[in-house]
């Protein structure tokens, strides 16, 4: 009866599922790598095409080079960049560098510090995008971790040379996903080798471990003391003992831009309220994580970095550019994702403001060169310079201006600036002069009139003119 009663049934059959979107197919680590291996394209493009039209520079691809060249050859790295025999670890504590060695053993040109620098930043993305993903759904971790990669603390360092924090952008990303998702072991393991990248940022590690000591319960207070102990200590160590111990003038070179010293009092009074260029850093910092991630204690691991850049003297400190914003920005939005995932609430809204800040920034900051024509072309001026370099044969002792410099390194160990070599009556003079005229940079590292004045002094001494041309000038020893 029953299978007379079936057969009598209509045969209905079942529909066929809709297919998942794909980033719901890949999961949260497929996607979080692809919005790495997207960004890691389009980092390589901008800083190699940024590097082919001459906008790098000694300050700094060509100091970084210079001391990863010197790993490479089992050497301290030693900058002539910098001065005669400066040992680069007396400037910043930043022995990670090291790691380089090896891919610059293999491939010795400034392109494979800026891939290196594209691949750290961009790893960045994974952490970020993958923590979005199991937070608030596949769509949500697309915004987001394209809004991070596109952020403008990012794309400035990638834009602006190399630089060591490149290593740190990657370890606190991960940190702050660990800690947001309470596991608090693995984001202090994730945070400690920040000692070994810059020497401020064990007071990073210290509030990483305060934070874990404050939010992971009796059980975490111990262990997180000890980390916030382990970094605090780092930092005394590096800037008290090892900075000045590897510094050709025995100190630490920045104390005097610090609050406390002689030189930077004056400026540490009106720390917080003047100029109001402060205010606009502390707004763009904010911005990108639509103003929510400043709810989350995430946010907090910000205040080390904040603190001494907003207190000292050097203005570039409080400029919403160069590299300094790039670790401030896995903590801003691991703190967002912190805030999200206790308010979904908020998603919609956030969401929209963070797409919305990112595609405003792109088109300020330099990711926008790559849809530009003239970020695809080298000027003339560029061909000028490197045919008239070509003449210089590699190994030659050089003394260049600062936007030179960076075509020279690779070619030679010895290349330092016009305004700082020893000059033409040292021991060992530079055989080669090679000084661009149109170099923008007229104020740091080479003041025009000191420059000016090299020139001049090298002519004296009888260095004859080789080529000339479009404002770019060679010398050569007699």
């Amino acid at each position: 009866m029953i299978d007379n009663l079936l057969e009598r049934q209509p045969l209905v059959r079942p529909a066929a599922p809709a297919p998942a979107p794909m980033a719901r197919r890949i999961g949260p680590n497929g996607l979080g790598l692809a919005v790495a291996a997207l960004f890691f394209g389009l980092y390589v493009l901008l800083s190699i095409s940024r590097h082919e039209r001459m906008l790098s520079a000694a300050f700094d691809l060509g100091i970084f080079e210079q001391a990863v060249r010197a790993y490479a050859h089992g050497r301290l790295p030693v900058v002539p960049l910098k001065g005669p025999g400066y040992d680069l670890l007396g400037d910043h504590f930043h022995p990670v560098l090291a790691l380089l060695a090896p891919a610059y053993r293999l491939f010795p040109t400034p392109v494979t510090l800026l891939v290196a620098q594209a691949a750290l930043m961009a790893l960045a993305c994974l952490p970020i995008t993958r923590w979005a993903y199991r937070t608030a759904g596949p769509r949500a971790a697309l915004v987001l971790g394209s809004a991070f990669g596109a952020s403008w603390g990012i794309v400035s360092a990638v834009a602006y040379d190399f630089h060591e924090i490149c290593f740190a952008v990657p370890l606190l990303a991960f940190a702050v996903e660990a800690l947001g998702e309470r596991r608090w072991r693995a984001g202090m393991l994730w945070a400690l080798p920040l000692v070994l990248v810059k020497e401020d940022l064990g007071l990073t590690v210290a509030a990483v471990g305060l934070y874990v000591a404050r939010r992971g319960g009796r059980g975490r207070r111990g262990p997180g003391l000890a980390v916030a102990v382990f970094g605090l200590g780092a930092t005394v160590v590096e800037t008290a003992v090892l900075l000045p111990r590897a510094n050709p003038q025995g100190v630490f070179d920045y104390w005097q831009q610090l609050p406390g010293s002689h030189a930077a009092l004056p400026m540490a009074l009106v720390t917080f309220g003047w100029p109001p260029v402060k205010w606009l850093l502390l707004a763009m910092l904010a911005a990108p994580v639509a103003f929510v991630g400043l709810r989350s204690p995430l946010a907090l691991l910000c205040l080390p970095t904040l603190a001494w850049r907003l207190t000292a003297s050097n203005e570039h400190y409080w400029q919403p550019g160069y590299h300094y914003s790039a670790i401030l920005m896995p903590i801003l939005f691991g703190a967002l994702l912190d805030v999200l995932t206790r308010r979904p609430g908020l998603r919609r809204r956030a969401l929209a403001v963070c797409a919305v800040v990112a595609a405003v920034t792109t088109v300020v900051y330099p990711l926008r060169d790559l849809a530009l024509p003239g970020g695809w072309h080298r000027p003339a001026h560029v061909r000028t310079a490197h045919r008239l370099l070509a003449l210089i044969p590699d190994g030659s002792r050089v003394a260049s201006t600062n936007r030179l410099a960076p075509i020279l390194v690779a070619r030679s160990e010895a290349v330092g600036l016009v305004c700082q070599d020893p000059g033409p009556l040292s021991a060992d003079p530079p055989e080669w002069v090679a000084a661009d005229a149109t170099d923008p940079t007229v104020k740091s590292p080479c003041a025009r009139a000191s420059t000016e004045s090299a020139l001049a002094a090298y002519r004296a001494e009888g260095y004859r003119t080789v080529a000339e041309e479009d404002g770019i000038l060679v010398l050569r020893r007699p």
